[in-house]
């Protein structure tokens, strides 16, 4: 299913205004996720390896799709895909043994379990929702 969130300004609502805050540490390659300012989970993630790269910043959800295959990377999978930036997504994976270290060509992968429970609560809070990268 293909579900749109109209973008707007980047900055146009406060990220502290925000009702679910995904934050991601490349240096820890970590995310912490905050509903309404209180952290509720703290996943192992896996971000672009040598030679790629997972762009910094801060971003509103664009699209997002229960399944999505990859047209650039031989139609692998990307199962709870959240896009932010151009062909950039949040997604779950099936290299969970990868999880804490660089691996991907630039996504941020997480256990499918995790990309779940993230989408299910970007969708549940269209608009007020927020992904902030950095290191």
């Amino acid at each position: 299913m293909l579900a749109f969130i109209i973008p707007a300004q980047a900055n146009a609502m406060s990220v502290h205004a925000a009702s679910v805050v995904a934050r991601i540490d490349i240096s820890q390659q970590m995310m912490r996720v905050y509903v309404n300012g209180v952290e509720h989970y703290s996943w192992r993630v896996s971000t672009a390896r040598r030679g790629y790269y997972t762009p910094r910043g801060r971003y509103r959800p664009t699209v997002m799709k229960r399944m999505h295959y990859s047209s650039k990377y031989n139609n692998s999978p990307m199962p709870w895909s959240i896009f932010f930036k151009g062909g950039y997504a949040i997604h779950g994976t099936n290299y969970i043994s990868r999880l804490g270290r660089p691996a991907s060509h630039g996504c941020i992968r997480l256990a499918p379990s995790a990309a779940r429970t993230l989408y299910s609560l970007m969708r549940r809070h269209r608009g007020r929702s927020r992904i902030i990268i950095t290191n």
